[in-house]
């Protein structure tokens, strides 16, 4: 099958109808590699559309014209060379919510939610007013969301990366999520002594530094290295927090970390050393250990 074009068929060929385009479309993206090429044919033919899924179902038959042709080979190209399905629509659902992103975030995980249900869990008991700190926050999908689903919680959300943080912002502002921001390398400005925290959450980078060309194209040509890559094995940026998150820990206050699974023994360590107890390990929907979380003695 030859690749679909703007102009208009010349009545010889057979029409570029929506069920023949995801099929063309699927067999190309799979053919490039990517590990869910129909979900992306839907989803990037129904932005073009402005519909919904279920509509490309029902309007299969339906011919599109050489506009809507147009604007969707514009998007497909960019996904055959491997951006983000999340960055050409601008958006990722993450627990129920769309969160705006772009290339100054990375794109948010179903793993990470992973990191909200187990904040949310260990913090049950003081659920009406903890004061929270999500660190390396990216486009605030944890804080956010933990606000959300405590609205009584004070939460401060930072992120070494301006950028981010205006992406942040913005999803705040949308969602309706009342929640400071501040910019900071881990604890740098914010101080460990100054307010006693209930919970602490963080989503760091935890790639080792040589692994970041072993990466699926769509993260390591997309996705900023910053939020990635964390020293040689890793767990440089984790070290950091985990050390200092006791000094802003009340007692019994509960830091949880998103991890990379191969690193779960070590990360255990750093909360054993740091004098955490309760700590425990949480496996993602993939059966893959994937947050650390433990209370302050």
């Amino acid at each position: 099958m030859t690749e679909p074009r703007d102009g208009s068929d010349t009545g010889t060929e057979e029409p570029w109808t929506i069920a023949r385009l995801l099929r063309w479309s699927t067999d190309d993206l799979r053919q490039r590699g990517s590990t869910s090429p129909r979900l992306d044919a839907e989803l990037l033919l129904a932005r073009t559309l402005k519909c919904d899924r279920i509509r490309l179902l029902i309007d299969g038959a339906r011919p599109l014209s050489p506009g809507e042709l147009q604007h969707y080979r514009e998007l497909h190209k960019r996904r055959r060379r491997g951006e983000p399905v999340a960055y050409l629509l601008g958006e990722r659902e993450f627990y129920g919510r769309t969160f705006l992103v772009d290339r100054r975030v990375l794109v948010p995980r179903p793993e990470t939610e992973h990191l909200v249900e187990v904040a949310l869990e260990r913090t049950r008991e003081v659920s009406l007013g903890a004061r929270v700190l999500d660190l390396c926050t990216g486009s605030g999908a944890v804080a956010i969301t933990l606000k959300k689903e405590r609205p009584t919680t004070q939460v401060v959300a930072s992120d070494v990366s301006i950028d981010a943080l205006a992406v942040a912002k913005d999803n705040a502002l949308r969602l309706g999520a009342l929640i400071a921001f501040v910019q900071s390398d881990g604890f740098d400005a914010l101080g460990t002594d100054a307010v006693k925290l209930d919970l602490i959450t963080a989503n760091p980078p935890y790639i080792p530094e040589a692994n970041h060309a072993t990466l699926p194209v769509d993260v390591r040509a997309f996705e900023p290295k910053v939020a990635l890559t964390s020293g040689a094995d890793g767990l440089d940026l984790t070290r950091r927090i985990v050390a200092a998150a006791p000094h802003a820990l009340v007692t019994g206050g509960v830091l949880a970390v998103e991890i990379d699974a191969p690193s779960s023994h070590a990360v255990r360590e750093l909360f054993e050393a740091a004098g955490f107890e309760a700590i425990t390990v949480t496996r993602d929907y993939a059966g893959l250990d994937r947050i650390v979380s433990g209370r302050r003695k």
